[in-house]
């Protein structure tokens, strides 16, 4: 197990005890504390703990009394960030069933691969999401639908700009099992005991699945309470400080940081369910936020906004995330602003979140940060599983409490998912990294994502990295496109900055590439867009861009 970064450790342990309950019991305690105390606030509306905890009891009664959910089968949790997000997640662990978030931007025909993969029954969906499920009720097992209607959350003190969705009146639905959310909350029926503990299973978040079909990653209460803590003792969160929620519940960062560590802490949630710059920086103005967990993306247009000054952010004291590498020139922005050093770290799916965070009283930008509590972390050699050293490139591989117990009904992968290395079993991550002589973890990219030009290996982002240094370059995206001579070569698709539209080209910016990288390394072909695709947490869709490359040559 590698130690060196316990040099750099925050005077706090290396281990954490965890808790033998659910995450339930977490909003439970909570409440009892703090039950007066604003939980969350929704464009304007705010919600105390004890309304909210009160909402969690009279729909988990609603799911076991009404629709008949069993202790562990799998319920559908279809809508965006909205406070009925976090009561339907609560409420599903407290009727003792087990929570499946999906991307509430999936259409009819994707949505019903996971409700067959589960075989769900009961879907809790945000009203604007029926048209995609009402198909479905024919064609699969889903048959019992709470629907909720966002704007039943909102007040007459209503922020300007509000996402239509957000706004939109509560619909009529017909259909005998098709239960408005008010309707179900007031229908005040009571749970029976709750009965879970640490081992069962809590959440199936599904994987992307950008190299195939996407796989559910089973994480019992105890794997979720591990980052929970892990969070909790990280970024020093407590009851005073003010989370700003602006990435997707369904995704695990959001869930974990923005949610469930602040729920547990007992803080307030300033909830967004679309991403919104204006929006977010009346809500820091407003509100006073203090913590922040984002992606690159999200930072990069909040820093872009013209009407943003030091003064309207001066409430910070933590802004971090993950999802893709910071550049370091938006990280010198960042400091230059605010005086916040980013801090960086690293999860997966399969890891409900985190197993690498920077320590926060000495990050290092653009990189994954240290093995967290009780994680044990390592490179190996991709083809034959040798263990590697200090600022060798490999796979990343972890072994800790928060790593889920297998993929849901993939038994083939569960064999590959895994490595065992000193009598530990290690989740093969897919990443390739490297570590340093101090412990920290730096990625250097997808294994899917390489670059072999004229036989280099060449990483886009590496490459993306140095192009974020041009002042011009708002954001950056590179793929591998085919080249008779090179085999592959290296394409740039580059976001200016507004101000810079117009007055420079393609060609300055490949020039300046060609002065500043190795010339197996700078992009052949720089292309302005106005926008990338992504995915519904920010992400960057590289894949689809470069399919849409080879569709050109194709087509050619």
């Amino acid at each position: 197990m590698l130690t060196n970064h316990y040099k750099f450790w925050p005077r706090i342990p290396t281990s954490l005890t965890l808790p033998q309950t659910s995450l339930y019991d977490n909003l439970s305690v909570t409440t009892k504390r703090y039950p007066d105390k604003t939980a969350l606030i929704f464009y304007g509306n705010t919600i105390i703990y004890k309304t909210l905890h009160d909402e969690v009891i009279a729909l988990a009664g609603f799911l076991q009394q009404a629709f008949e959910v069993q202790k562990g089968e799998k319920v559908l949790l279809f809508m965006q960030n909205s406070p009925q997000f976090i009561a339907a997640y609560y409420a599903i662990n407290r009727a003792d069933a087990v929570v499946v978030p999906i991307n509430p931007m999936l259409t009819a025909s994707e949505l019903e691969f996971y409700i067959k993969d589960c075989e769900i029954q009961t879907a809790i969906i945000g009203q604007e999401l029926y048209d995609q499920v009402a198909p479905l009720l024919q064609s699969t097992t889903l048959n019992n639908l709470v629907i909720a209607a966002y704007s039943d959350y909102l007040t007459a003190n209503e922020v300007i700009r509000l996402p239509k969705e957000v706004v939109e009146p509560r619909k009529g639905f017909e259909g005998s099992q098709h239960v408005y959310w008010q309707d179900a909350i007031a229908a005040n029926y009571v749970p029976t005991a709750h009965t879970v503990d640490a081992n069962s299973l809590a959440v199936i978040p599904y994987t992307s699945g950008t190299t195939g079909l996407p796989k559910g990653c089973m994480h019992p209460n105890k794997t979720v309470q591990a980052n929970i803590l892990g969070s909790f003792h990280f970024s020093r969160p407590t009851p005073n400080t003010v989370h700003l929620m602006t990435l997707p519940l369904f995704h695990v960062t959001g869930m974990v940081q923005s949610m469930h560590t602040p729920i547990y802490t007992g803080s307030t949630i300033v909830i967004m369910t679309r991403w919104d710059r204006e929006h977010a920086l009346e809500f820091i103005r407003l509100y006073k936020c203090t913590h922040w967990v984002t992606i690159s993306t999200m930072l990069v247009d909040f820093l872009s906004n013209p009407n943003l000054r030091a003064e309207d952010v001066a409430s910070f004291l933590s802004i971090s995330g993950g999802g893709a590498t910071l550049p370091e020139a938006i990280g010198q922005k960042l400091l230059e602003l605010t005086g916040i050093r980013f801090v960086e770290g690293y999860g997966l799916s399969e890891t409900i979140a985190q197993t690498h965070v920077n320590p926060p009283d000495r990050p290092k930008l653009q990189c994954l940060g240290v093995p967290t509590f009780d994680v044990d972390s390592r490179i190996i050699d991709p083809a034959t599983g040798k263990e590697l050293g200090a600022n060798e490139v490999g796979e990343i591989v972890t072994h800790g409490p928060q790593i889920m117990t297998g993929y849901y009904n993939r038994e083939e992968e569960n064999k590959h998912a895994f490595i065992e290395l000193d009598g530990k079993s290690f989740f093969r991550t897919g990443d390739i990294g490297r570590y340093d002589e101090e412990g920290y973890f730096f990625i250097v990219d997808r294994v899917k994502r390489m670059i072999n030009a004229s036989g280099y290996k060449v990483w886009p982002t590496e490459i993306e990295s140095f192009l974020y240094k041009h002042p011009a370059v708002k954001q950056a995206c590179v793929v591998g496109v085919p080249d008779a001579r090179r085999g592959e070569t290296v394409k740039a698709f580059v976001i200016l900055q507004d101000e810079y539209v117009g007055r420079i080209s393609e060609g300055e910016i490949k020039q300046w590439a060609k002065e500043h990288m190795a010339a197996y390394k700078y992009p052949r072909i720089i292309e302005f867009k106005q926008s990338f695709p992504t995915t519904s947490s920010g992400k960057i869709l590289w894949r689809k861009l470069q399919e849409e490359e080879l569709s050109k040559l194709e087509n050619a």
